[in-house]
């Protein structure tokens, strides 16, 4: 049974950082692009980075780019997203996602709140 079990999420204020990871089992991530997303009350999910599994290239959203930093421990079979300067924009259930077509998996979140 494939699960990815998001950790790592929190209240935290303007400024500070936090480290989400995504741990998995049932699969090798090493063999699939990991992304995270995030999805704030009343909005849609978008992608907030992504890692691909040959060269280990990222991708970004424009809005976390310099803040944000995406690695992957093939090794731990873990993904983590490392958040500097967390702004109160950034406020979502962040959810970590497995995809190699036509496979997507998908964990349950975890909550990140940045507020004073």
């Amino acid at each position: 049974q494939v699960q990815l079990v998001e950790s790592g999420g929190g209240l935290v204020q303007p400024g500070e950082s936090l480290r989400l990871s995504c741990a998995a089992s049932g699969l090798n991530l090493s063999r699939y692009t990991m992304s995270w997303y995030r999805q704030a009350p009343g909005k849609e999910r978008d992608m907030v980075a992504r890692i691909i599994t040959t060269g280990g290239g990222t991708n970004y959203a424009d809005s976390v780019k310099g803040r944000f930093t995406i690695s992957r421990d093939n090794a731990k079979n873990t993904v983590t997203l490392q958040m500097n300067s967390l702004k109160p924009e950034d406020t979502a259930v962040y959810y970590c996602s497995a995809q190699s077509w036509p496979y997507s998996y998908w964990g349950q979140g975890t909550q990140v709140t940045v507020s004073s």
